[in-house]
């Protein structure tokens, strides 16, 4: 560890040898800080902080540095962490508009002087494959195929691009933070309804390993990052790993063992109907691992409050009570014959029953 340890939430600001007067006096006033995103991680993110944080939705197209005046820390929250409020657009009109937003938010921040932006993405922008290794801060993003590129993870790696770019700029400092799977109050996203299916999907052959960030230790890093100028890209997760054993046992849930091809061409044909909400490139990260090291916020000094096992007895408790097949939340009397009848067959069948329920819908 570089210095003591720090607890999550808890931060110190310390001047070195070599800074500067100008440097100390400006360490010493409090920052004004706008996060700039909506949904349940911003709204963590704005509460570490504590009050005098501004927020904003987003950067406007018409003269964008006017809601930025005065900031010295931006934090761009890039992942939401809403699955229902999701843009429905096309994907390459989405993606033109998530680099446009991204190159307006960093542009304002330069324009108005902040010193520091920081990005909340993920880590699934690494993918997951089986026997995957662990992710580290330094390794590099793998090339993403076009079907890779739909969803959640489409957007974060147009997002990172941008931010890439402005990285090689001496000002500000630009920070991006992967983290592994969010949960929390609020948080609903793929990773948080596969608990809410009535069987554990997993994948002939592939060993899921689970772990997880408390969406409080994603913002206290967010801060963190800020505080002790850590600048780049930095992995956030909880310390320890579950076991799938481990994770069975917790959830009180049985597992369903598909083959891969079965697993993925059934996701993609319920996306293809409108049935499964994330595109089937991301039913990856739900079945194969991808677990990271926080290797630099470690050697800083950060500290998650939470492990990965607190953090799956949160995600339990937020999903009781509802259930969702494939991703798509079902209302309680189609829950259980779903439940009756098993996951297998019920990401197979889902299709078909919702097909069912529009055509009864229709006048």
């Amino acid at each position: 560890m570089v210095g003591e340890q720090i607890r999550s939430g808890r931060s110190t600001r310390r001047s070195s040898p070599s800074t500067s007067p100008a440097d100390a006096v400006r360490a010493a006033e409090p920052d004004d800080v706008v996060v700039v995103g909506r949904g349940p991680i911003a709204t963590a993110v704005a509460a570490a902080w504590g009050e005098g944080v501004r927020t904003i939705d987003e950067v406007p197209v018409d003269t964008p540095h006017d809601a930025l005046v005065g900031a010295t820390v931006v934090v761009l929250v890039a992942h939401p962490g809403d699955l229902v409020g999701s843009s429905v657009k096309g994907r390459r009109e989405h993606e033109a508009a998530v680099v446009a937003h991204t190159q307006r938010v960093v542009g304002a921040a330069r324009a108005v002087g902040a010193r520091h932006v920081v990005a909340i993405g993920s880590a699934v922008v690494h993918g997951a494959w089986a026997d995957r290794p662990v992710i580290h801060d330094t390794d590099p993003l793998p090339r993403a195929d076009e079907a890779a590129r739909e969803g959640l993870v489409g957007d974060l790696l147009a997002a990172e691009a941008v931010l890439e770019r402005a990285r090689r700029r001496k000002a500000p400092l630009v920070t991006v933070l992967r983290p592994a799977a969010v949960v929390g109050v609020g948080i609903d996203t793929f990773v948080t309804r596969h608990f809410e299916a009535p069987r554990l999907l997993t994948v002939r052959g592939a060993v899921r390993q689970w772990q997880f960030v408390h969406v409080e230790d994603l913002a206290s890093a967010a801060k963190f990052a800020v505080t002790h100028r850590l600048a780049g890209v930095l992995a956030v997760g909880a310390d320890d790993v579950l076991e799938p054993a481990q994770v069975e046992a917790a959830a009180g849930m049985r597992r369903v063992e598909l083959a891969a091809a079965t697993a993925f061409g059934t996701a993609e044909r319920l996306h293809r109907v409108g049935v499964l909400p994330a595109p089937a490139s991301e039913l990856a990260f739900v079945v194969y691992p991808w677990t990271v090291a926080a290797d630099r916020l470690r050697e800083a000094g950060w500290v998650p409050r939470w492990s990965s096992a607190d953090c799956l007895d949160v995600l339990l408790e937020g999903v009781q009570g509802r259930v969702a097949v494939a991703g798509r939340r079902v209302g309680t009397r189609d829950a259980a014959a779903l439940g009756a009848a098993g996951a297998a067959v019920a990401l197979i069948g889902t299709a078909a029953v919702w097909r069912q329920a529009r055509a009864r819908r229709r006048p």
